[in-house]
């Protein structure tokens, strides 16, 4: 779970369920990033409602910092849960590559010689 979590809403309220259900959504995102960054994680969530042409909008920013990169992703629907699941994909994606770029190499070398061993 992400211990640095802030939750703002900018023209709205954010309730306890909304809060909820954006800790279950991006707090966990910790488990796509290797253990010993976990620590140093810091997410900021801003909720934001507006109106574009009698249409009710609703934004989910997200923007996390990890130690040697920050991510800014932001997605607009009409629902705000609906925001936060797409919003929580994308970063999923992008936790992936900073991990696939920033993983120890030694860990990669040691799994696939014990997948060798196991193969033989």
């Amino acid at each position: 779970m992400i211990e640095k979590l802030e939750i703002n809403g900018v023209h709205m309220s954010v309730g306890d369920d909304l809060k909820r259900y954006v800790i279950r959504k991006i707090g966990r995102l910790d488990r796509y990033v290797a253990r010993p960054v976990r620590e140093s994680i810091h997410a900021e969530v801003k909720l934001k409602e507006g109106r574009a042409k009698d249409k009710q909008q609703r934004t989910c920013e997200v923007i996390m910092h990890l130690p040697q990169d920050t991510f800014v992703i932001s997605e607009t629907t009409v629902n705000i849960y609906a925001a936060v699941d797409i919003a929580e994909e994308k970063l999923k994606k992008h936790l992936h590559k900073y991990k696939d770029l920033h993983a120890v190499p030694k860990f990669h070398r040691r799994m696939l010689a014990r997948l060798k061993r196991q193969a033989v």
